[in-house]
């Protein structure tokens, strides 16, 4: 592909389905990595919650409520600002955000 030869219009046009490439690449790795950590510690016989540590739950962050990552509870985000990763995978494997709603 010679990208010299296209004009800004099929450049952006480009760029958008490289995002939205790397974002379901993104979502799927995520997928592959909690079936793999699963996988391990049921050949083990450790429960996810022994895994996680004795953290529990975080707190709620102050204000909205907030969202929080329904396998690892050190990952939240106050709903303010631009999303973090792990919430733009979420989305991008077709997950509601209520989900995350702590």
């Amino acid at each position: 592909m010679n990208l010299t030869t296209m004009n800004l219009v099929e450049l952006r046009g480009l760029e958008e389905q490289i995002r939205q490439e790397i974002r379901k690449r993104e979502a799927e790795d995520i997928v592959r990595a909690r079936e793999e950590i699963l996988s391990i510690a049921q050949r083990l016989g450790v429960p996810l919650k022994d895994i996680l540590g004795a953290q529990g739950k975080a707190k709620p962050v102050k204000g909205t409520g907030g969202f929080q990552h329904p396998e690892n509870a050190a990952l939240t985000w106050s709903g303010r600002g631009r999303q973090p990763g792990w919430i733009k995978a979420w989305l991008a494997a077709g997950q509601s955000i209520d989900a995350l709603r702590i």
